[in-house]
């Protein structure tokens, strides 16, 4: 948080301990590319919050993302976790907008899950603090 990182795609996982406004989350950063996809299901357990980052400007692969999200939500070590679901690269100019994202992931559907979009630009850094913001609320209101 508050540094740039010139990023690669995530090929198997990075972890890494982040503490904001006062809690210390463990971010598991897995890799999207579907070979290790199945992997992912090992990191869920004890999860309390998901962040699930979407390319805004990919049009052709937001159903896969749907596909991907629904599959996970459906896994019961994350039938309590809440959903911060950040619509990235909005600075270029075919991304689609956070109600657009909203309707193509289905969002609306989740109606026993506490979830939340926003709009961010991960190069910038806008979004990412107000996305963060309402994660770090709801994972107090849950104590």
């Amino acid at each position: 948080l508050g540094e740039i990182v010139t990023t690669i795609p995530t090929i198997g996982f990075n972890v890494e301990t982040v503490e904001y406004k006062n809690i210390s989350f463990t971010v598991w950063d897995v890799g999207g590319q579907d070979k290790i996809r199945p992997l992912w299901r090992h990191y869920f357990q004890n999860t309390q919050g998901l962040i699930f980052v979407v390319d805004s400007n990919d049009r052709e692969r937001v159903n896969e993302a749907r596909e991907e999200l629904m599959r996970m939500l459906a896994e019961d070590e994350l039938r309590d976790a809440v959903l911060l679901v950040f619509a990235n690269k909005q600075d270029l100019p075919n991304a689609m907008n956070a109600a657009e994202i909203t309707d193509k992931l289905g969002l609306h559907s989740l109606r026993h899950r506490n979830w939340y979009i926003q709009a961010t630009c991960a190069t910038s850094g806008d979004g990412l603090y107000e996305g963060l913001d309402w994660l770090a609320n709801q994972l107090k209101n849950k104590k």
